[in-house]
């Protein structure tokens, strides 16, 4: 099922009046060397395109879709709101109701505030620690994405331990300057780091499993050790759950780990498939925004009726016994299919998955770091997210993206999904790759 002729006639006439045709890069299948498919309509695992075309998702919006396209309880909840109104700009009783949900979820949470983007989110975090500590310095690591904020779009400086420059233009080299990255699951960096400017580090912010180069897990001890290092120079540990949020467990990466941050970016989840997001934590730390503190920050969409009734709606239905039981044991059936399909083709295939997160590298090592991620084989990549597309399988159109499997994959979804691996495999085993 190659792109057709409606899709690729949508997409020439979007770049005549969107940058390059999309509104958020990675749509524009660059990275698969193909023109993107223009979706129509969703519902459950599956996607239908303009012309007709169905396909098994694994992108589900990036992520919220965890109970699955067009939840009937969800636009039950969405089409009762709007019909009360779209927005107020104003108090809500179900902003309270949401912010009581993700209090109770997240042990680290005392207040939370709530916004309409993961960007905003992180915003909000970094201003808050850094008003908080009174410092300016931020440590990211590497291949972690908060966001397009200006801040976190930086390269590494020349050593580990310096200061970083932009990655994208428009970015100021002052502002830069203010943000360190570093290797991910690379401890000893982040200690040099802190024995550098041990005065100067407002936070450290992570993603607790990386899952924006693939999904790259927290290698043992990591987490803790940034834990400890923040105690110990009085830094603010961010966590950016944006994705792990009610992914991984219902109290996320630090319910699955067992500990806790300072602050905790949220978000796709917590929209229920609307435009939604927060920043929660400490209650000194949060007490610092406008209006109880000196931190400004607002929004006019912030706490949407229709997000927040959607959010409201699908925490109710993952907050039910069994749920993240049959999420871990979906993604470890595609898991167990994808490694088995790589053996039999005899394809180099390294499967990093926590619970309902997963992603194939096209490697026969480990991969740890974003480092780790360049170095797995492009080329195969494309080849197979181009067998798959055509055999109905629709998966980021990147090799640096996860795999997102929801309650709607049924394990008939699965093992189409495993056949039709094993089948691309096979093809691209017998291609030229480099």
């Amino acid at each position: 099922m190659n792109p057709s002729n409606k899709s690729l006639t949508a997409f020439e006439r979007a770049k005549a009046v969107i940058p390059g045709g999309v509104n958020s890069p990675v749509r524009a299948f660059g990275g698969v060397d193909r023109g993107p498919l223009f979706i129509a309509s969703a519902a459950g695992a599956t996607l239908t395109d303009v012309d007709g075309n169905r396909y098994i998702d694994y992108v589900g919006s990036w992520g919220p879709m965890i109970l699955g396209h067009t939840h009937p309880e969800v636009v039950e909840a969405v089409q009762a709101a709007a019909a009360k109104g779209t927005s107020y700009g104003a108090p809500t009783e179900g902003e309270t109701e949401l912010a009581e949900r993700l209090v109770a979820a997240v042990t680290s949470i005392d207040k939370v505030r709530l916004v309409s983007s993961g960007t905003e989110a992180v915003m909000t975090a970094l201003r808050l620690a850094r008003a908080y500590t009174k410092r300016d310095t931020v440590v990211k690591m590497i291949g972690c994405y908060h966001g397009h904020s200006d801040g976190m779009l930086v390269n590494a400086g020349s050593g580990l331990a310096e200061h970083g420059v932009p990655s994208s233009a428009g970015v100021a080299a002052g502002t830069a300057e203010q943000t360190i990255a570093l290797p991910y699951n690379n401890l000893d960096a982040v200690r040099q780091a802190f024995a550098k400017f041990p005065d100067q580090i407002a936070a450290v912010i992570v993603e607790p499993i990386a899952a924006n180069m693939g999904v790259v897990p927290p290698k043992e001890g990591y987490l803790e050790g940034l834990r400890q290092l923040c105690d110990t120079f009085g830094a603010v540990l961010i966590f950016d759950e944006v994705i792990t949020g009610f992914r991984v467990a219902y109290g996320g990466a630090q319910e699955r780990y067992g500990l806790n941050a300072d602050l905790t970016c949220l978000g796709k989840i917590i929209g229920g498939g609307l435009p939604a997001a927060a920043v929660g934590g400490r209650r000194d730390i949060m007490d610092m925004l406008s209006p109880l503190g000196p931190v400004y920050q607002a929004g006019t969409l912030s706490g949407n009726p229709l997000a927040v009734a959607a959010a409201n709606k699908t925490l109710d239905l993952l907050d039910r016994p069994g749920v993240y039981a049959a999420l871990d044991q979906k993604g470890d059936a595609l898991e167990v299919g994808l490694k088995t399909a790589a053996e039999k083709t005899g394809t180099p295939l390294t499967v990093n998955r926590v619970g309902s997160i997963l992603c194939g590298f096209f490697t026969d090592r480990p991969v740890n770091n974003f480092d780790d991620v360049q170095t797995t084989n492009i080329a195969r990549f494309k080849r197979f997210f181009a067998q798959m597309l055509d055999q109905g399988v629709y998966l980021a159109p990147s090799a640096y993206e996860a795999m997102f499997v929801s309650l709607a994959h049924t394990e008939e979804n699965i093992e189409k999904t495993v056949a039709a691996a094993y089948n691309a495999l096979k093809i691209v085993a017998r291609a030229s790759c480099p």
